[in-house]
């Protein structure tokens, strides 16, 4: 397990650091100080923001629901509430449902319409996937045995490789249901042998659960549900779709067996044009909602103009949000933390996967963080325009992970302790710019892989062709690494049987970087450069004037610090990653592009410094 990610406060709450005036408290429960004004990220606040709600005044309709609602009941008075599944069976585009607080044990809903659903006031409603499980029988071998009839096995997928993954991975792990004991999620075992207090069994030909604690001693809670809440593109309700996405606000879904939201839509299986898809439902909206512990993925969203904003998105088994074949997407400012908890291996997760074909879709100052067993945020098959700004990742294998795709501008983001902060793979035109890695490579990569024999069919005919796959920048970034990290700080690399093919290197811009390394006797590579004479048409370089000298192009304004003894962060123990006041690192040559200045919100005439922080000097 990489380096221990700061702690996280309780779902509820929303997270800060970086800025005093986001609130000193959570910056110190983080371990984080204050920062520059000009920082980025911007300190938060992160994660579901506790608020009051006010009931729309322009709702055509409002419908007030509770866990004990009566389902006949009108719901359009407090002092009366219908039941949840009443009131979406009766809304219709621009009604609001007003859900009071308390624990709401439902699923599988469908809805159609453009509908708002939201808390009443500041209660807490939360929509649980699971059912209490309190009939058991002790068994004489110690074991206590329910009957289920709500279960959810399931094979992998037809692409997972057995032959690849089958000694990493046990079949059970694909199965869909999750038992809790006291709110604290069980691990599945193969056979009754495996059980301890921490594991269960089931057996599938006699639906029947098998636990190892004492179910009288405890609350047991087993998925009895595939999903919350579906977004049907078809008829629904006797209504046909309005085609407006809903909006959810202030809600906590946990405990589904799949996903907990599902917004259904076209999703191309092949190159298309976007004009194509994504309209199947457009504008749905997620603010200040908690999705926890579904057993596959948070939510599969498909649509144009998705925003998801201060969510909280944990403890997923494998990915976390899943984008597809959607334009103009924003996601900001949420915390994504703990997927593929499972340790699902051959499957590889992200904490967001934006898949298929989306354009435009932006991720702006999110908190991804301890993500040991998964990637970060990856824009994945066909997508275009893609936007990286101001994110703090840390502790994931690859923090942003572009493959597949064509045009991304990556800047202001922190990437801290990820096996890659940026990997960059068989793609075109990405620029890279002004970031700050910590202990953390920045990788770009070229295969041979085409649509021709591809394992997953047409997915790289979405993307450039192999000789296109070039045109990206490095430009002003800061890349700090300990004594106890001998990588390589940058990256490139392609397959040896490109070597006679491909003689341009992918990057067409690199420079105004500043590389330090510390400690350390004897200084490692500082960068793997490819395609260059060398084994597998790969060179070691230790020195950016190395690297100038075989590509005279690059490196001209590149600094190097190697064995530096000084201090050149604010604060690493208190994670503050801007350059300290004084340090021997020079402003940048290169002007950024007006568009990522705009896109950052710096200004059009200031003096930058490698690296994602502005710090006044």
């Amino acid at each position: 397990m990489k380096h221990p990610s700061p702690p996280v406060r309780a779902p509820r709450r929303s997270l800060s650091f970086h800025r005093p005036w986001v609130g000193v408290l959570a910056a110190a429960a983080l371990g984080l100080a204050a920062g520059s004004a000009q920082a980025q990220p911007s300190g938060g606040p992160y994660g579901p923001v506790p608020q009051t709600y006010a009931v729309p005044a322009d709702a055509a309709h409002v419908y007030y629901v509770a866990p004990d609602g009566q389902a006949a009941a009108a719901g359009t008075a407090l002092a009366a509430p219908t039941t949840l599944e009443s009131a979406i069976a009766r809304a219709v585009t621009g009604d609001v449902i007003v859900l009071r607080g308390g624990v709401y044990r439902t699923g599988d809903l469908q809805l159609n319409q453009g509908v708002t659903l939201q808390p009443y006031a500041d209660e807490q409603p939360v929509l649980k996937g699971t059912l209490v499980a309190d009939q058991w029988t002790a068994q004489p071998n110690g074991l206590w045995r329910t009957t289920w009839t709500h279960l959810f096995p399931a094979p992998a997928q037809d692409w997972w490789r057995r032959e690849r993954e089958g000694r990493l991975t046990p079949p059970w792990r694909f199965n869909n249901d999750m038992v809790f004991v006291d709110g604290q999620l069980l691990q599945a075992v193969g056979w009754e042998g495996e059980i301890d207090a921490h594991s269960y069994y089931i057996d599938y030909a006699k639906d029947q659960v098998y636990l190892g604690v004492d179910p009288a001693e405890h609350l047991v809670e087993i998925t009895a549900h595939d999903n919350a809440l579906t977004r049907v593109a078809g008829p629904c309700h006797g209504r046909t779709s309005d085609g407006r996405g809903p909006v959810i606000r202030g809600l906590t879904f946990t405990q589904y067996a799949y996903r907990a939201i599902e917004i259904e839509g076209r999703e191309p299986e092949g190159p298309a044009d976007p004009a194509t898809y994504g309209k199947d439902v457009v504008g749905t909206t997620l603010e200040n909602d908690t999705i926890t512990f579904c057993s596959r993925v948070a939510g599969y969203f498909r649509g144009d103009r998705l925003v998801i904003r201060h969510c909280l998105i944990s403890d997923t088994r494998t990915e976390g949000v899943y984008v597809l074949a959607s334009a103009d997407v924003l996601l900001e400012k949420n915390i994504f933390r703990r997927n593929n908890i499972q340790q699902i291996t051959g499957y590889f997760p992200a904490a967001v996967k934006i898949f298929n074909q989306c354009y435009r879709a932006t991720c702006r100052d999110n908190l991804v963080i301890d993500q040991p067993y998964s990637n970060g945020i990856w824009y994945d098959v066909g997508n275009v325009d893609g936007r990286f700004l101001d994110n703090w990742v840390e502790g994931a294998q690859d923090g942003f992970f572009f493959e597949i795709s064509k045009g991304a501008i990556c800047a202001g983001n922190v990437f801290v302790h990820c096996d890659m902060g940026v990997r960059v793979l068989n793609s075109s035109n990405v620029q890279v710019c002004h970031n700050t890695f910590v202990d953390t490579v920045a990788s770009f990569e070229r295969t041979e892989r085409s649509a021709v024999n591809d394992h997953f069919g047409w997915h790289p005919a979405t993307g450039p062709a192999v000789a296109q796959r070039e045109g990206h920048a490095f430009v002003g970034n800061l890349l700090v690494a300990d004594e106890g990290f001998t990588k390589p700080l940058l990256h490139t690399q392609q397959s040896k049987v490109l070597c006679g093919q491909l003689t341009r290197p992918q990057l067409a811009r690199l420079d105004d970087n500043a590389y330090v390394r510390r400690g350390v006797a004897a200084p490692s590579p500082l960068i793997a450069w490819s395609p260059a004479d060398g084994p597998d048409c790969t060179v070691a370089l230790a020195t950016p004037e190395e690297l100038q000298r075989l590509q005279p192009e690059f490196a001209a304004h590149d600094q190097y610090l190697s064995r530096y003894g000084g201090a050149i962060l604010q604060g690493e123990a208190l994670r503050r990653y801007e350059l300290l006041r004084g340090a021997p690192v020079r402003p940048v040559t290169d002007s950024l592009p007006e568009a990522i200045r705009d896109l950052l919100g710096w200004p059009a005439q200031a003096e930058l410094l490698p690296g994602a922080y502005q710090t006044q000097r």
